[in-house]
């Protein structure tokens, strides 16, 4: 079984170097932190990006490639419709074949409760202009043939694209150091310099970037880089599995999901393929501190978190992994700086097996690889989108709890907006990060 291809094998395609001095240094080289640095770049600000490993090379490129509006918590569908847009235009503009298609959304009704939550949530789509259709069991089977058990009903989005993200952050980043973006791969960001009570600029492995702002997008060691600046947020890394089969006949175009698995199909002709609602998790410091507020959310998927009480040596919030480090002392980010988790090798075979129990009529489903990667993930399942009160000159994009590249480049187009002091554009209330100390109640969206 081949693992997924990114490695520190491969060649940095940026390799810097970086001035000593910039308008705003943005730490994280996924989905958020490119597009941010590219939107910052295009209000003149001179923008420099590090990334300890390489571009996309972990959550970002190994997700599986849907850019849904479908099923959004309410409060995040707006700027995942600017988001969708934005796709599109910047595919566009990279000018490489991303793999970026309008090939849908569809969930599958497996009872009346399914059915119930699909017609919870259409409003919200009417109240953006959504094309999303409730269907009955005969336009689901038509919209998806050969389905086996056939579903009782379904819910469709046909505006709603997929993309091959391996390919589609690495195009942006191109596209971004073309207009003026350093980027810097191999090199992580250790800690915040300050100066008369604000952010100064960034300490790195190689040398000190003097900035008066900096943007945190680092996925799922920004909690672990915060920390060390005294700054606790509720974030949980999780290990999500992915497997991809071998080319296979086109039984439906977009992205699909029941309570059992989720598939897409894929530019190559193959399908990624994943188990519905699974996911492991790893208990350490931060788990143990953070679990009282995801009380709501383990309420509501009992039976969706597996957890592993020994982490991983060198993991984010191992228990070995050093809490504080100082400026000139290797961080915890250069000891592991491409966060790698082997697959689940049960939950491949459960991919594999229930997509072939699915699909009958496709005959044998050869799988090609499998990969994991680690969502970042909060206790109300929604980002953190703010500036950092503690840390003046901070803003902070993460915990997109799985959810983040196909809302990727709006989140980016909101950061560089408030860096550079303009409106966002959009209500951010919900993604303040003071909700987890004010004594606000952990509020679980209407997501499906």
């Amino acid at each position: 079984m081949v693992r997924f291809p990114f490695s520190l094998a491969t060649p940095p395609a940026f390799a810097g170097p970086f001035p000593a001095v910039a308008d705003v240094v943005v730490i994280g080289g996924g989905v958020v932190g490119v597009t941010t640095a590219l939107f910052l770049r295009r209000r003149g600000l001179s923008v420099v990006l590090l990334e300890k490993g390489r571009i996309a090379a972990e959550q970002s490129s190994r997700n599986w490639g849907w850019i849904r509006q479908q099923g959004r918590d309410r409060d995040e569908l707006p700027i995942m419709v600017e988001s969708r847009r934005l796709w599109q235009q910047l595919a566009a503009e990279a000018g490489e074949d991303i793999g970026l298609t309008q090939g849908g959304v569809a969930y599958l009704a497996r009872g009346p409760r399914d059915m119930q939550a699909f017609a919870e949530w259409l409003p919200n789509a009417a109240a953006h202009g959504l094309d999303t259709r409730l269907l009955d069991a005969d336009e689901t089977a038509a919209l998806i043939p050969g389905c086996t058990p056939a579903a009782t009903g379904g819910l469709v989005t046909p505006s709603d694209l997929r993309a091959e993200p391996w390919l589609a952050v690495p195009a942006l980043a191109h596209l971004a150091a073309r207009e003026g973006v350093i980027i810097a791969e191999g090199c992580a960001a250790r800690r915040l310099d300050r100066a008369a009570g604000r952010v100064a600029g960034v300490l790195t492995e190689a040398g000190r970037v003097a900035a008066p702002a900096v943007v945190l997008a680092g996925g799922a060691w920004s909690s672990l880089f915060l920390r060390a600046h005294g700054v606790a947020i509720p974030q949980l890394s999780v290990r999500a599995t992915v497997a991809a089969t071998e080319a296979l006949p086109q039984v439906w175009t977009g992205g699909a999901a029941d309570d059992r698995i989720a598939f897409r199909r894929r530019a190559d002709g193959g399908y990624t393929l994943a188990i519905g609602g699974a996911h492991d998790l790893w208990i350490g410091p931060d788990a143990f501190r953070a679990l009282p507020r995801y009380v709501p959310q383990l309420r509501a998927h009992p039976l969706g978190t597996r957890f592993r009480l020994a982490a991983p040596a060198r993991w984010p919030d191992a228990w070995g992994t050093p809490r504080t480090w100082a400026a000139d002392e290797e961080s915890p980010f250069e000891r592991l700086r491409i966060l790698d988790p082997a697959p689940n090798a049960g939950d491949v075979e459960r991919a594999r097996a229930r997509f072939a129990a699915l699909f009958p009529a496709l005959g044998a489903v050869r799988l090609r690889a499998a990969w994991a990667g680690m969502i970042d993930t909060m206790p109300d399942v929604v980002p953190v989108i703010d500036a950092c009160a503690a840390l003046p000159g901070l803003w902070i994009g993460t915990g997109l709890s799985g959810h983040g590249f196909g809302i990727g480049p709006g989140v980016g187009r909101v950061l560089a907006a408030l860096v550079a002091g303009e409106a966002p554009g959009h209500d951010l209330a919900r993604f303040r990060l003071s909700r987890f100390s004010d004594g606000s109640p952990i509020r679980l969206g209407p997501a499906l």
